[in-house]
């Protein structure tokens, strides 16, 4: 299967902190290890065997284009104000070609073997969620902060990497809009489910793989969580201790 990778590399509204502490008002050119945050993923997309051509979307394409590798896979367009609102634009482009990998331009620490693990282990699902588990990350990297959603049998965090396998999944991107804006915060993503799970779940009292199937039903697609087994799959970099981390890492020394 060939899938079309989808860089998500634009801008929250307003001033962004983070980026313009290294001297640029976009994220995803904070520079990692001498080059591009966008570089470094974009990069991973184009070693994988099942990736066949890169959107990369953001609000200033021209710019994002010009510091990304020089191949004819590669493809940037404009995106608009929110993560839902892009998506659901490529819903109804017919030129987008499926099935979708969505991941995002400060996954700076992806690489071509987490990509193929993830895309063999999407098996069937309309939708995939990539996601490492926390005793696996904490062994790699025990002193870093993610977020984790914590279930009976284990907490996890998210691997900023999805499969949209046709344009059917657009019930879970109207989901997904009711609380993009709070997506970091675990509580707000599981209280849609309903308060019967978010108690559930606080009390560890179901699996990741039971909310999985709740989802589904809520959805009325399939949806299913990939396990990753490489930690730094769990990394990315959305604040400046993520940054020392990733250079460390790519330098060796973490």
């Amino acid at each position: 299967m060939s899938w079309t990778a989808i860089v998500l590399a634009g801008s929250r509204p307003g001033r962004d902190a983070f980026a313009e502490s290294f001297g640029t008002d976009l994220k995803a050119l904070i520079p990692v290890a001498g080059e591009p945050m966008v570089r470094h993923p974009v990069r991973a997309l184009l070693a994988s065997q099942n990736v066949g051509k890169i959107l990369v979307l953001s609000q200033a394409p021209q710019r994002i284009a010009a510091a990304l590798p020089d191949d004819p896979r590669i493809e940037c367009r404009a995106s608009k104000g929110t993560i839902a609102e892009t998506m659901q634009g490529l819903l109804g482009d017919l030129s987008t070609g499926w099935p979708l990998l969505v991941t995002t331009a400060d996954h700076a620490l992806l690489n071509a073997a987490i990509v193929d693990e993830f895309c063999a282990g999407v098996d069937g699902p309309d939708i995939a969620i990539g996601v490492v588990e926390r005793a696996n990350l904490l062994r790699r990297l025990p002193q870093t902060r993610r977020t984790w959603l914590k279930f009976r049998g284990g907490a996890y965090t998210g691997a900023n990497l999805f499969a949209l396998k046709s344009p059917n999944v657009r019930p879970a991107i109207e989901l997904w809009r009711s609380v993009e804006q709070d997506r970091k915060k675990a509580w707000r993503i599981l209280s849609l489910l309903g308060p019967a799970v978010l108690i559930t779940v606080a009390l560890r009292i179901v699996s990741l793989d039971e909310v999985m199937a709740r989802l589904s039903a809520r959805l009325g697609l399939r949806v299913k969580a990939v396990q990753l087994s490489n930690p730094l799959a769990g990394v990315d970099v959305d604040k400046a201790e993520d940054h020392v981390l990733a250079e460390a890492i790519v330098a060796g020394k973490a």
